[in-house]
Order: structure tokens, then C-alpha cells, then sequence
């Protein structure tokens, strides 16, 4: 049976997880990629972070964005969340702070999640906090929907 995911449903699916795929467009066409996040649930924003390139220069210009996730155990049994929402570039101390929460939160779900070492975790680590500053940003939620089906 398929149903409709709850308001509440949606937001741990969303918190649970880390890895989503982001949609965005440029030129007219639609681009899906993966990209790694983390959700702020009491400030209604999705975290992200990414360097210089396509898709940070698509998002620029048409700010509209989605991200979805997904589990999926089997044909029969998963969930989707797809959240709709508003890109925005952070800047200066803000994107440091938020780069930061960004960070802490991953690692959490990480090593809750998948009981990962932690020699992962500073590699992790080591990757978001490079010479060069990645660009910060968040999506604004302003809708998420979500299906299960459960057999």
C-alpha cells in the first residue's frame, strides 16, 4: 500500500538521513546531483555546501530549488521526501557558523547511523574545511511532501 507521508513523517525522514539529490535548472533543463546535507529542522532549512562551479552559478540564477530523499529497503518497502524550496548563498561569519552546524550534525548521523570510526569522521572533516572556503548556503523549506509503501 502507497500513502501520503505526514508533515512530522517527512521532517525525520529528512533529519535521519544525509545524502540527498538536489534539482535545480540552468539553460532550461533540469539537473539532478548528489549532494551531502544536513537539515536544520527548527529553522526549516537544509544545509549545503558546494565550491565554485555549475551548480552554485545555476542556483544563483534561478533560486527554486528541490531535494529529495529517499530509503529504500525493496521494491515493496520505501519512502520519498521531496522538499521544495529557496537557495540562498550564505556570507561571512554566517557561513562559517552554518558550515559548522552543517558539520556536527553530519558526523552525528554518521557515527549514530552507520557507527562509522572515528578516523572517518576527521576525514571527513578534512574535506569541508580545505584552504579553500567552500560556498555556504541553505534551502528554504516552503513545501514537503512524501510517499511510503509498505507491503
Amino acid at each position: 500500500m502507497i500513502r501520503n507521508l505526514q508533515q512530522d513523517e517527512c521532517a525525520n525522514i529528512l533529519a535521519s538521513n544525509y545524502i540527498g539529490n538536489l534539482s535545480y535548472i540552468y539553460r532550461d533543463r533540469p539537473y539532478v546531483v548528489p549532494i551531502t546535507y544536513f537539515f536544520d529542522a527548527p529553522n526549516n532549512v537544509i544545509i549545503g555546501y558546494s565550491a565554485e562551479g555549475h551548480k552554485i552559478r545555476a542556483m544563483r540564477k534561478n533560486t527554486s530549488v528541490s531535494l529529495g530523499v529517499s530509503e529504500i529497503d525493496s521494491v515493496n518497502s520505501w519512502n520519498s521526501v521531496l522538499a521544495q524550496g529557496t537557495f540562498k548563498e550564505l556570507s561571512g561569519s554566517n557561513s562559517k557558523a552554518q558550515l559548522h552546524v552543517f558539520s556536527l550534525g553530519v558526523k552525528d548521523l554518521i557515527i549514530n547511523k552507520e557507527y562509522r570510526k572515528l578516523d572517518f569522521i576527521s576525514e571527513f572533516s578534512s574535506k569541508i574545511y580545505k584552504d579553500d572556503f567552500p560556498i555556504v548556503f541553505h534551502i528554504k523549506i516552503d513545501e514537503l511532501t512524501g510517499k511510503i509503501r509498505n507491503h
